[in-house]
């Protein structure tokens, strides 16, 4: 049964009258086609209209919803089949929150990297509900290096509520393994994509996000802190925390307008989490596109264009 979020009330209450009309069909001997036909019809556009005029909180509120799809079954959707998970820093130990391994889109092998939060609150609990540790950074940074060494694109998949804030993670270095990450993303040979598929939160997201393409679906958000957080930190209390997510402009439209992402990925019609096939569709087309772009490059162009473009962001020219 699917969820659905306090603003998605009409889109429910559409879907509940035409599950109606349609065990009413199945029932009886009746001709519902034409009042669930125009339903339908009221329901596609209800949902446009609903999802064309969201506020910055309700993006937040869709980047994190349950069904959307994480960052394994956006591989395992778009691989062939081949995916192979590599573990381990080869210094700590290994970060269920962060995962990555070769695998192979339409015969291009590609890297793949990216925060997992986990489908049930076992798994999240496993995964530590997508906040990698310091030897989380360090694994992906293995593997980035590796996909260099054999001269194969990167694809980064961002989504975390931000690197594990825990005692443990600041001892073993967990600001400098960020930065690292950030000071190495900047000079790899090979092109490197960057997706935010859910929240990309602080420098949890960044330690994975440099990259020639950054990007973000429709329905996600990037910013320094989250809405909460800042709410709590400037009043004191959640309650503002709708306010916080319009000051901050952490949606994709306002980062694209600032010049701080490269593109965004339209998701289907209500959302990524109504349509798991379709999106990853989508974002497998992205980045093909992105990569056959990207390839024609050589290495010295990339490092430079990607210097350049970080460099420039917050610039202002008077």
């Amino acid at each position: 049964m699917s969820i659905y979020l306090d603003f998605e009330e009409p889109i429910k209450t559409l879907n509940e009258e035409i599950e109606k009309l349609k065990e009413v069909a199945g029932n009886t001997e009746l001709d519902m086609s034409d009042k669930i036909e125009t339903l339908e019809q009221k329901l596609i556009s209800n949902t446009i209209e609903l999802y064309a005029n969201l506020t910055p909180w309700q993006r937040v509120q869709l980047s994190r919803h349950p069904e959307r799809p994480y960052t394994l079954a956006y591989i395992n959707a778009m691989t062939d089949g081949d995916f192979q998970e590599y573990h381990g820093d080869r210094t700590m130990g290994d970060d269920k929150a962060m995962v990555g391994g070769f695998g192979s889109i339409d015969g291009q092998t590609v890297m793949f990297i990216g925060q997992q939060k986990g489908i049930n609150t076992k798994m999240r609990q496993y995964r530590n509900f997508g906040m990698p540790n310091p030897e989380g950074y360090r694994k992906a940074l293995r593997l980035m290096k590796l996909a260099e060494k054999f001269n194969k694109p990167i694809v980064t998949l961002i989504d975390t509520p931000g690197a594990f804030p825990g005692l443990e993670a600041e001892e073993r270095g967990q600001g400098e393994a960020i930065a690292k990450n950030i000071f190495e993303m900047m000079r790899l040979k090979v092109p490197v994509i960057c997706i935010i598929i859910g929240e990309g939160a602080s420098g949890g997201a960044l330690g994975i996000g440099v990259g020639d393409k950054v990007v973000m679906l429709e329905n996600t958000w990037y910013s320094v802190i989250s809405p909460e957080s800042c709410s709590s930190i400037l009043w004191r209390s959640w309650d503002y925390k709708e306010t916080a997510a319009e000051a901050l402009k952490l949606t994709s439209k306002d980062m694209k307008r600032l010049g701080l992402i490269d593109d965004i990925i339209k998701e289907p019609v209500g959302g990524a989490h109504r349509n798991h096939e379709k999106i990853f569709e989508i974002t497998k087309k992205a980045i093909q596109s992105y990569i056959a772009e990207l390839s024609s490059k050589s290495s010295d162009e990339l490092i430079k264009s990607r210097i350049d473009k970080f460099c420039s962001m917050g610039v202002v020219n008077e």
